[in-house]
């Protein structure tokens, strides 16, 4: 393992465990309210790709109704009908994305990387967009403070190559400060069209 794989991977540990701890008190409360506001697990697990391709099991908090297809895309307005009413606030500020820490702490993701995505999505891609493969997927990327929802899929692969071109200690500091900023401005979470559409409702002419 090189030093940088070494720094990586001691940011990813200390960072997951600094949030676990912090945000226990939190992620018991948030457990508690998608139990008592809808019937369903208060965890979404599902297989996704990881490093070189090989899957793992991805937690995040359930944000749709039990009936909701789990391989469908993900919700492009916050008035999904599929969303939950505690889904919607946790999707609003990406709490649905807390459990991944302990996917981090694990090993499966790190903090900084692409998306984890389907298994059933790697012969789609091309051989540049499979480069993505040669790193752990991470809880934000390129991607994620690049536009998120507001660009288009092929868009995401090519910043999740261009990440693991140009991957640096460096690098992941900024996205990391990057995506706070994005997180706290709830920007990009949904496509821009809705976004927009949304903000404009009820809005006198």
């Amino acid at each position: 393992m090189s030093f940088s794989n070494i720094l990586k991977r001691g940011l990813d540990i200390i960072i997951s465990l600094l949030a676990l701890i912090i945000l226990c008190p939190a992620l018991f409360f948030i457990i508690i309210a998608i139990k008592v506001s809808s019937k369903g697990p208060a965890i979404f697990k599902q297989k996704r790709a990881g490093k070189n391709g090989n899957p793992f099991i991805f937690y995040k908090f359930r944000t749709m109704t039990i009936d909701a297809d789990p391989f469908g895309p993900s919700p492009k307005s916050g008035q999904d009908p599929r969303l939950t009413k505690i889904g919607r606030i946790l999707r609003e500020y990406s709490l649905d994305e807390l459990p991944q820490f302990f996917n981090v702490l694990k090993g499966d993701m790190s903090v900084v990387g692409p998306r984890p995505l389907y298994l059933s999505q790697i012969p789609e891609w091309s051989k540049r967009q499979q480069k993505r493969l040669l790193v752990k997927p991470g809880l934000t990327g390129l991607a994620q403070i690049s536009g998120r929802g507001e660009i288009t899929r092929e868009e995401k692969l090519e910043l999740d190559v261009k990440y693991v071109e140009t991957a640096s200690f460096l690098v992941d500091i900024r996205i990391i400060l990057a995506t706070i900023a994005n997180v706290l401005s709830r920007k990009g979470i949904y496509e821009k069209r809705y976004s927009q559409a949304e903000s404009t409702r009820g809005k006198k002419p």
